[in-house]
């Protein structure tokens, strides 16, 4: 996981069926076993995969899916496809960029909409 830059590994009961996430792993979860006194190189991933897992659908908005992340604690939440499978890993980070990337749209409509007026009052 490390190498890869891997924070979480998403587990489904049937990938065959319906697909969706039932148990969940974090890099995380390693740290803690080692302080639980769990020893590392005889723990199992399975062993610390947690449920129930925290999902978002892609057909939600935005601001649901953050409020989940917020009630649940989690930075990270599986996406579940319309057809019921894991379509990716929705992030905080990422999340973050992309609203930046929305307000810096906004200020320069602003921006050009002050420009507009200055150039239409003259």
């Amino acid at each position: 996981m490390r190498q890869r830059h891997v924070g979480d590994l998403v587990e489904v009961d049937d990938p065959q069926d319906d697909g969706v996430p039932r148990y969940r792993y974090r890099s995380r979860y390693r740290g803690r076993s080692v302080a639980n006194g769990l020893d590392p190189a005889k723990t199992t991933v399975g062993t610390l995969m947690c449920t129930p897992v925290a999902i978002a659908h892609g057909t939600e908005d935005t601001t649901v899916v953050i409020e989940r992340m917020r009630a649940h604690g989690v930075r990270r939440l599986p996406m579940v496809a319309r057809e019921g499978e894991v379509g990716g890993i929705i992030t905080l980070d990422v999340s973050l960029r992309v609203f930046v990337a929305d307000v810096k749209g906004l200020q320069g409509i602003m921006a050009k909409g002050q420009s507009n007026e200055q150039h239409w009052h003259r």
